[in-house]
């Protein structure tokens, strides 16, 4: 295997794996059995360094970034793993903020690709093991591990933090993780372990019993963020929404045993997360006349959030650039979105991506009107063009749509 054929493998393995079947095929027997057996192939590297487990149905991945940039201000070596990616995969593996490298991204696969062949390892299963195996390379001080859906039976759930963290449940993956909140509060509460503290974001009457009886039951001290941490913070992540995110992450790390964690590591991580970790598509302003804005938002309650900020701008006209997968309840997210706006309906370059045409016949339902284009990038370009100076552009609906303009 040469190096060029290296990296074909890598995007190979995606395009086959995640790209066609979502998130639903982030285990492919749906257990930690496969996920189990590779770790110990490798040596297994999880049990080689800290780590902080998230868990939830959005923000997640904000509060991810937000504990290792903190981690990161505080002079610590911080292993990321996240998920999905938007341009290039090792984006899922970082150190400090920087992707694993080419070189050793190339080096694994050719290691490992005939067992990742006869075991028929997912792309998640596989890049798990990637990212386990190069935090202990790095001998990172502790690694910030983003669960990639529900948490009992995902693929990282093999490690044993030194805290937990769930940050909110909402309807996302129902048909994997469950159609009513309790049920999925179940999965997500599998990622709690015994003695280890658990910080759960946000209260809901339906989950937080959920939350406090596996908490109890394996003596786990529970702490609920948006009551425990009333301090204000300012970071360089825009919305709103971010400030329930910042919570989590701030009791995360004032739980953590053996870390000097100063105020003022809070303070800077939390205003340097872009630049300390590279984060992306989280309410990102990429131009400002007209200001537009992508943000990867793509289910009910995190589209709600961001339907809600938009609200608070003062522009003339908005224009949505739209698009998503064919796994979204759109009568579940399409009336929170304003009539008053213009669409540009498209479909990201993916096989599961819905159609324009399907998408605009369903908005059109709910009195939302625009036209339909051939690519994402085609409905951007005219949006651009139709859009007036005092104007805002979004773009959004799926992580694969703004990737495809970044």
């Amino acid at each position: 295997m040469t190096n060029q054929e290296a990296m074909q493998w890598w995007k190979a393995q995606f395009e086959a794996s995640y790209q066609k079947k979502g998130a639903s095929n982030s285990s492919t027997a749906w257990d930690l059995t496969k996920i189990t057996k590779f770790a110990e192939h490798l040596q297994n590297p999880h049990q080689k360094f800290k780590s902080i487990h998230v868990a939830g149905t959005n923000g997640k991945g904000s509060t991810s970034h937000m504990i290792a940039s903190i981690l990161q201000e505080a002079g610590y070596t911080v292993g990321l793993y996240t998920s999905p990616h938007l341009k290039d995969f090792r984006e899922r593996i970082r150190v400090n903020g920087e992707m694993i490298s080419q070189e050793t991204s190339i080096q694994f696969a050719k290691k490992y690709q005939t067992y990742i062949a006869a075991e028929e390892l997912s792309f998640f299963e596989l890049t798990v093991g990637a990212a386990f195996d190069y935090f202990a390379q790095q001998n990172v001080d502790l690694a910030v591990i983003e669960v990639g859906l529900g948490g009992r039976l995902d693929s990282t759930n093999i490690i044993t933090p030194e805290v937990s963290v769930i940050t909110n449940i909402g309807y996302d993956h129902v048909a994997i993780l469950g159609d009513t909140l309790p049920k999925i509060a179940v999965e997500k509460a599998g990622i709690i372990k015994e003695n280890i503290p658990v910080v759960i974001g946000e209260y809901h009457k339906e989950t937080f019993p959920v939350f406090e009886a596996k908490a109890k039951a394996l003596n786990a001290e529970l702490y609920l963020a948006e009551k425990t941490i009333q301090k204000v913070y300012q970071t360089d992540l825009l919305g709103d929404y971010q400030q329930k995110n910042y919570k989590s992450a701030v009791q995360a790390v004032q739980l953590l045993k053996d870390f000097q964690i100063e105020e003022k590591h809070i303070q800077n991580g939390l205003q340097n997360v872009v630049a300390n970790t590279k984060l992306q598509g989280r309410w990102q302003i990429l131009n400002e006349f007209p200001k537009t804005i992508c943000d990867t938002a793509h289910n009910k309650e995190g589209l709600q959030l961001v339907m809600e900020q938009l609200q608070k701008e003062d522009v003339q006209q908005l224009h949505i650039v739209f698009g998503v997968v064919n796994d979204k309840n759109l009568d579940a997210i399409l009336p929170l979105f304003p009539k008053t706006a213009t669409y540009y309906f498209c479909s990201p370059k993916i096989d599961r991506a819905l159609s324009a045409q399907e998408l605009h016949q369903k908005a059109t339902t709910y009195q939302l009107t625009g036209n339909i284009y051939n690519s994402v990038s085609e409905a951007y370009a005219v949006a651009v063009e139709h859009a007036s100076n005092n104007d805002l552009i979004y773009v959004g609906g799926s992580t694969f749509v703004v990737a495809e303009i970044l």
